[in-house]
Parts: C-alpha cells; sequence; structure tokens
C-alpha cells in the first residue's frame, strides 16, 4: 500500500499536469488522503471554507481562506469543483496549485463603476500598489499586479491547471465606454479590477488547460518571471491575451488567443519593475493568434467573424515590443498559424538589444497588416541618463507563407540614421496581397521617435518589402505576389549595405521589381523578378 506522502505526490502531480477527468484528483480522494494524513490536508477543496459556486454570492473571502490553509500546511492543491466562483482578488501563495475542475469557472464580480465606492455586493478588487519607479515610463495597466482578480508578488512555485474558466466579466480593460455588451470600469479608479491573472517576480510557474474570457487590460500580465510554462490556454479578449515581461525560460505552447483589439503573444521588456530586465530564453510554439472573431465566439465554437465593414482593428499578433527597456535575447518561434490579425513585429525603440532571434514555420491568412515589420527606433521612454538606441541583429525568417494581405502596406524592415539593422536573413516565403495600388510613393518619413507600427510611415512604397538603414541582408527563394496589379515595385531598399537576393519571384513590369537608393554591395542572382545584376554601389537606380 502506497505511503501518504507517495499518495500525495501523485496527486500533486496529476493535477499540476492537468490529466484528463478520470484522472484528477476528486473530492472523494482528496477527502481519504485528509483523514489518513497525520501531517494535515494536501488537497482543499474552495466549498469547505465556504464558497458557494453559486454566482451570486462573492466567494473571493472563502478561496483565500483555502489558498492560505493550502499555504500554512507547506503547500497543496485548492480544489474549484463545479459551479461559478463570483470573486473579487484572489491573492495567490507559495506552493500552492489552483485546480479549476470540469464545469468550475471564476467570475470576476463587477469593478465599481466611475463615481461609486464598491463593485457588486459591496466589495472591491485590492488597490493599485504603488509603484514610482515605474510612473513615468509604463502604461498603467503594466506597472500594477494587486488590482487583478487573481495574482501574485514574489512567489514561487505555483500553478493553475484545470479545464475550468475564467471569465473576465467585471474586470476594466483600460478604456472607458462599452464593448460587445459589457461595461468598462476605468482602471485608474480605486477599486477595479484591470487583469484577470498578474504575476511579478515570480518563478516556477505553470499555467495550462483553462481558458479566459474577456481577461481585462491582460489575460495575463506576466513581469519578472522565470522558470514559466503556458501550454493549452485559449483566451478571448478584448484587449491583450498574454504579456511576458522581462520573463526568463518560458515556454508558450498549444495556446489559442483572439484579441481583436490589442496584440495576441506580446513579450515585453518594460522598466515596470523599476530597472531594465531583458526578455531572454523565450520559445513560442504551435499557437494559433487571430484578431478576427467576435468575443466569445472562439470558446464556444461557433467562430463568427467580425462584418467586413465593422470598425475594428483586427489587431491580435505575436510581437516583441513595444516596451524595450531591458531587451530580446534568444527568442525562437515556430508552427504558428495567424489569422485575420497583424503578423510579427519586432520592435526595439526604448534603447535595448534585440537579438538571435529566429521565426520558422509559419502560415498566416486575411492579414490586416503585412506578416513582418522590424523596427530599430528611438522613442526612448525610460530614464533618459542612460537610454540611447539599442540594436536590433541576427534575426532568421524562413518558412513562411501569406496569404491575402492588405496591400496599403508592405513588410518593414527599417533602422534610423546612424543605427542600422544588421544580419537579418529571410529564406522560403511566399506573400501574396490583395494588390491593386494605383499610386507610386516617393518620400517616407522616418519618423524616428514614433510609435512603432507598419502605419508610422504612410502608405509604404513597395508591396513586398520596404528596407532602410540595414546593414548585411539576405534573402532567398522569396515570392511577392499581388491579387491585383500594383504599381510599386515588390522591394524598396534604401540605405542598405550588403544585401543579397537569390531565387527572387516577383511579377515582371516595365518600373522594375527593385528600387534602389543609397545602396552599398548589392547581388541579385537566379531570379525571376530581375536579370542578375552585382552593384558595388546603386545611389538609384530601378531593376
Amino acid at each position: 500500500m502506497k505511503s501518504i506522502d507517495s499518495v500525495r505526490r501523485d496527486l500533486l502531480r496529476m493535477g499540476s499536469l492537468g490529466l484528463a477527468a478520470a484522472s484528477v484528483p476528486t473530492i472523494a480522494m482528496a477527502e481519504e488522503v485528509n483523514r489518513s494524513s497525520n501531517s494535515g490536508q494536501y488537497l482543499f477543496d474552495v466549498r469547505k471554507y465556504g464558497a458557494t459556486g453559486n454566482g451570486k454570492t462573492v466567494d473571493s473571502p472563502a478561496i483565500n481562506k483555502a489558498i492560505e490553509a493550502a499555504a500554512a500546511a507547506g503547500g497543496g492543491t485548492v480544489v474549484f469543483p463545479a459551479g461559478t466562483y463570483m470573486s473579487f482578488s484572489i491573492r495567490l501563495k507559495s506552493n500552492v496549485h489552483l485546480y479549476l475542475g470540469d464545469g468550475a469557472m471564476i467570475q470576476a464580480a463587477d469593478s465599481p463603476k466611475p463615481g461609486e465606492a464598491t463593485g457588486y455586493d459591496g466589495g472591491t478588487y485590492d488597490a493599485a500598489e504603488p509603484n514610482a519607479a515605474a510612473d513615468h515610463y509604463e502604461d498603467y495597466g503594466h506597472r500594477h499586479w494587486h488590482n487583478s482578480l487573481i495574482w501574485g508578488v514574489g512567489l514561487h512555485d505555483i500553478s493553475i491547471t484545470g479545464p475550468g474558466k475564467i471569465w473576465g466579466k467585471g474586470l476594466s480593460n483600460g478604456t472607458m465606454g462599452s464593448r460587445a455588451g459589457y461595461q468598462i470600469f476605468r482602471a485608474e479608479q480605486h477599486g477595479v479590477g484591470n487583469k484577470a491573472i498578474a504575476l511579478k517576480d515570480c518563478h516556477n510557474v505553470l499555467l495550462r488547460d483553462f481558458w479566459i474570457l474577456k481577461g481585462g487590460h491582460f489575460g495575463l500580465l506576466l513581469t519578472g518571471v522565470d522558470n514559466l510554462t503556458i501550454d493549452n490556454l485559449m483566451i478571448d479578449t478584448d484587449r491583450d491575451g498574454m504579456d511576458i515581461d522581462c520573463c526568463q525560460n518560458v515556454r508558450v505552447t498549444r495556446c489559442t488567443v483572439n484579441s481583436p483589439w490589442d496584440d495576441g503573444i506580446c513579450l515585453k521588456s518594460s522598466y515596470a519593475l523599476g530597472y531594465p530586465r531583458a526578455t531572454k530564453n523565450n520559445t513560442v510554439d504551435s499557437c494559433w493568434v487571430t484578431g478576427k472573431f467576435q468575443l466569445g465566439t472562439v470558446l464556444d465554437g461557433t467562430f463568427k467573424p467580425y462584418p467586413p465593414d465593422a470598425r475594428m482593428p483586427f489587431n491580435g499578433r505575436i510581437k516583441c515590443g513595444t516596451e524595450s527597456n531591458g531587451g530580446f535575447i534568444n527568442i525562437a518561434i515556430t508552427n504558428c498559424v495567424l489569422e485575420g490579425c497583424k503578423g510579427y513585429a519586432l520592435e526595439t525603440v526604448d534603447g535595448a538589444l534585440l537579438e538571435d532571434i529566429a521565426i520558422s514555420n509559419t502560415t498566416m491568412r486575411d492579414m490586416v497588416y503585412p506578416p513582418l515589420f522590424l523596427r530599430l527606433g528611438a522613442r526612448l521612454r525610460g530614464p533618459k541618463a542612460t537610454t540611447h538606441p539599442g540594436k536590433l541583429r541576427r534575426v532568421l525568417i524562413n518558412n513562411l507563407d501569406c496569404y491575402g494581405a492588405w496591400p496599403e502596406f508592405c513588410s518593414s524592415f527599417s533602422g534610423i540614421p546612424g543605427y542600422m539593422i544588421e544580419d537579418v536573413k529571410v529564406s522560403n516565403i511566399y506573400v501574396e496581397t490583395l494588390g491593386g495600388e494605383t499610386k507610386a510613393v516617393t518620400q517616407v518619413p522616418e519618423n524616428i521617435s514614433g510609435y512603432p507600427k507598419p502605419r508610422m510611415f504612410g502608405e509604404t512604397p513597395a508591396y513586398g518589402f520596404f528596407i532602410r538603414h540595414l546593414k548585411n541582408l539576405e534573402m532567398s527563394h522569396v515570392e511577392i505576389a499581388t491579387r491585383k496589379p500594383d504599381v510599386r515595385p515588390a522591394f524598396y531598399l534604401d540605405d542598405v549595405e550588403r544585401a543579397d537576393f537569390f531565387a527572387i519571384t516577383a511579377p515582371i513590369k516595365p518600373g522594375g521589381a527593385f528600387s534602389l537608393h543609397d545602396v552599398k554591395d548589392f547581388r541579385v542572382g537566379w531570379s525571376r523578378a530581375t536579370p542578375d545584376k552585382n552593384l558595388a554601389n546603386a545611389p538609384d537606380i530601378l531593376l
């Protein structure tokens, strides 16, 4: 017969792995272990601490009692059986695992509305903690964690798993007004909840298998969290899906994110910790990101798209930035699918390194922005004494298929005068845009300190790639197609040093496929887009 310690290990392992319902710890199992143990409980049913799960009574006091009891016992699993648990702030503790069972939902109680002191049933969310070090550099939502539905600071060995659900019904998404039928609350107001899950300065964290509907400003805000695993989450929300900020050793796998109003999976390196810290050694694998579907319709499986004339940003994307004080180092993104959103963005505009990035095996469809956007800029939002333009270098992108991108903007790789992007390799790429543009563009503003996005340059002078202030570029086996004829060239290069193009396909037309301006050491070969050329200098030429 197994010892109590052995049973405890088995139960905790099953819960943390998020196994099927037949394998996960049941309340009966918990009671048997608790009765048999001489050293205390290991599974903690929130109902035994007063939670009702009726969707009408605020259950967060009882939930927090269960978490405190588990922490006092040296650790354990807090179990949510089937039911709807109306809650204000839930405070995590080290060595505690929340298990959301089948049919269990944590629902965010209503925040106080503007001018009111309390929310649903007279309660409020925990107050946003002071953070003077970041007040001048970060947006309000990025620099506070306590004002959330579920939060933890300075913790270790924590997890949230299970097939249950989190509905941020009463959370603010950081704006005013109403959206998709839900009341929006002012995030800065005392007692308002702003995020579904927020963690700061934690390590050894597992988030697996649950889903989030309407996650507030962030479904996940994870700042300074190391040894982090995010697996098989489904997030359907009206701002950011997940923000992974200043985090190291992170694995994001098998996640679905629908975020029409903001970013889907966003790596950041902000100043929110009060000092710059790199986001480092992160992988994103086998995820589907979209900005195309009406709120909640990915979760319920109906997949209702917004109509073509809807005033929607169709956001959603996988992105490094915009906050970029600490930098991005060793990032790998692979096997992802993007649909009806804004593609990949790699941005360093606040003075940090962005280097050693590999993106591979991507399919994209119906993109409202171009598939690729690389920006080295000088917004420089950070302590002025130490902030200067950073570096963007060593980026490899391969095996990407993009079908049906909107035509106004093309993929952009753009540094600024005196600060070049370096060492970019692009291979095995197919991009089809809708085309149809009839106006040539010759003047493109630098917009050195502007917020980074493809629209920052106005309509781009190419339909394929706009490349400016870049050193050492290789493109091979790249095809650019347009659904309708487009007067612009496929490639526009300005202030580029050493550019190699091999096996390039683009529509052949009188204007040429390549527009070169102040380009040095340019080579193109074995390409259908233009005859072979080897140019030491190309001050102003069409090929």
